[in-house]
């Protein structure tokens, strides 16, 4: 099995649970304020180290207050970047509501940068498949990042994330058009086509990559299209926390890819994953639970 290319940010994340999101001028008290690693691509890549999947992790650990948290909270949980830079990292002020629900609030720092010679220290023919978030594309290096990745042969899942709308336009379009496989939400898929559906989203989208499009629909499980279209249904589960929903279902798709399963296979692994997340209160799983979920991959 070829190692898997993981690119993207380690994060400070400091939850805050409360009732409901406060509107302007109004005074709410949290219920708990707790503090703990996260980030699209970590979240992701813990997945793959704690499923088996042999993966190489380019995410600048920085310093500062929130850069010192990170360096040793990686460790703790099993997750190795080698890549360090002198930069302060920045954190992500995420509110859970009741529901489980979740907003986020980003100060950005050195985990979101890029640079093309930490690609080039690596020896590409080892790879198969990779990752790359929509936050690193649309931050400062996001072209350098662009320009790197699309001179590899690596098969890259891009999931652009919830600030889709946000990321430049010539990026994005540089991107698809250079045929990368997307994972993606259903509000997004939506909002980026103007479409009113997830099939007609997703047929825009396979139109112009010509390439894998995995779209996740909450408690309605996920889309998949690619040369067949098909849809794969979710357990319900009762949610706690959707932090890290996604990218635990990204990252889970990623492993069953690795492995050699079908699409199917792949979608209904990751939806697993996915729906154990948003039934714990935390962005990850432990070992004990990645333990009985390898018994299905």
């Amino acid at each position: 099995m070829k190692k898997v290319l993981m690119i993207g940010s380690t994060v400070c994340d400091v939850i805050l649970n409360l009732d409901h999101l406060p509107t302007r001028q109004e005074d709410v008290h949290p219920e708990k304020q707790s503090t703990r690693i996260g980030g699209c691509a970590f979240n992701a890549t813990h997945a793959l180290a704690h499923l088996g999947i042999p993966y190489t992790f380019l995410s600048p650990l920085g310093t500062g207050v929130y850069g010192d948290f990170i360096r040793k909270e990686i460790v703790k949980h099993g997750v190795i970047s080698e890549i360090f830079v002198e930069e302060e990292n920045g954190s992500c002020l995420c509110f859970v509501e009741k529901d489980g629900e979740r907003t986020f609030m980003s100060l950005h720092g050195a985990e979101y940068t890029f640079q093309k010679p930490w690609l080039d220290a690596l020896n590409l023919s080892e790879y198969e498949y990779g990752y790359i978030c929509g936050l690193e594309v649309e931050d400062c290096n996001g072209q350098e990042l662009i320009d790197a990745i699309i001179e590899t042969d690596i098969k890259f899942l891009y999931a652009p994330g919830p600030r889709i709308m946000h990321i430049p336009t010539d990026r994005m379009n540089q991107l698809l058009d250079h045929g990368v496989m997307l994972h993606l939400s259903d509000r997004e898929a939506m909002l980026y086509t103007g479409k009113d559906n997830v099939e007609d989203a997703a047929e825009v989208l396979h139109h112009q990559t010509h390439n894998l499009v995995v779209v996740t629909c909450g408690e309605k499980g996920c889309y998949i299209k690619n040369e067949d279209s098909f849809w794969t249904e979710s357990e319900p589960v009762e949610v706690a926390d959707t932090i890290g929903a996604g990218d635990s279902h990204c990252g889970a798709f990623l492993a069953a890819l690795a492995k050699g399963h079908d699409l199917k296979s792949c979608a209904a692994f990751a939806n697993k994953v996915a729906g154990k997340v948003v039934s714990v209160p935390y962005n990850v799983l432990n070992d004990e639970e990645y333990n009985t979920l390898k018994k299905k991959i």
